[in-house]
């Protein structure tokens, strides 16, 4: 009896607390009070920290955009990614602004997300003279620089491209401008990225995956914050609307990313 006691306990315990965080963060939004979210600091140009030392990024500048437009004030906590939904999970923090997508039914099963602030798929480029690569289904007997294990190199793979084994992205580009590979497939964040950095490179973008196969990513929270979900994603679609987030992707990429 007593260890029955003891485990109804723990049971009543646990969902008083489970109770409490999921109402804390609605609570904080609607009192104007102030929100936690989790971030890398080290993933740019994302979230990262400038020249100056200040932390920035398109989903930090998301974040804060977000932030003021709820009214409420952000606190920014910076923690390794494989730490990061498990500092959530354990009320850390409110929120994760990291690019996460909830892809998986692990994560989908103890996590919720907002409203997407911006999209990704694949992307297709080629050297800026190659005028014979225009779609995915012209790279069949062509050089594609992949990484071997990637689900970008995968996609080549089942198109019928010569696979060019690279390390990473970087060396792909590199190969493609020596005119040793023909092209790559890889993020199109990551490369818009790399072409905004990098505007001589002598490379151009010749295909993007459809829009109903991009994945959104957006705010985080544990189970139980539906209703400061609402809020969050209802500022997220203000944002979008009036130009912000339009205004934040062509900043740290060149071009609107928040639609598909």
């Amino acid at each position: 009896m007593l260890k029955k006691f003891a485990l109804l306990a723990v049971s009543t315990f646990a969902f008083t607390v489970n109770a409490y965080a999921a109402d804390s963060l609605l609570d904080r939004i609607n009192n104007k009070g102030t929100i936690t979210v989790g971030t890398e600091g080290t993933y740019a140009p994302f979230t990262y920290h400038d020249a100056s030392g200040k932390l920035t990024g398109y989903d930090v500048e998301v974040t804060r955009a977000v932030a003021e437009k709820l009214g409420v004030k952000v606190e920014f906590k910076e923690t390794q990614w494989d730490a990061m939904l498990a500092g959530l999970k354990a009320g850390r923090f409110d929120l994760v602004a990291n690019q996460v997508a909830l892809t998986t039914p692990e994560r989908q099963a103890t996590f919720d997300k907002s409203e997407p602030y911006n999209w990704s798929g694949v992307m297709m480029v080629v050297r800026q003279d190659n005028n014979d690569i225009k779609d995915i289904t012209d790279i069949k007997g062509r050089k594609a620089a992949q990484t071997l294990s990637s689900n970008y190199g995968e996609l080549a793979v089942k198109m019928q491209a010569e696979i060019v084994p690279i390390d990473g992205m970087a060396q792909g580009l590199k190969l493609i401008e020596q005119k040793r590979a023909d092209l790559t497939l890889n993020d199109n964040l990551a490369l818009l990225d790399y072409l905004k950095k990098n505007p001589k490179s002598g490379l151009k973008i010749v295909w993007e995956s459809p829009s109903e196969e991009k994945v959104g990513a957006g705010f985080v929270a544990n189970k139980g914050n539906q209703e400061a979900l609402a809020k969050i994603s209802e500022a997220v679609i203000e944002l979008r609307n009036d130009g912000t987030l339009k205004k934040i992707g062509e900043q740290f990429f060149g071009k609107d990313i928040s639609v598909k």
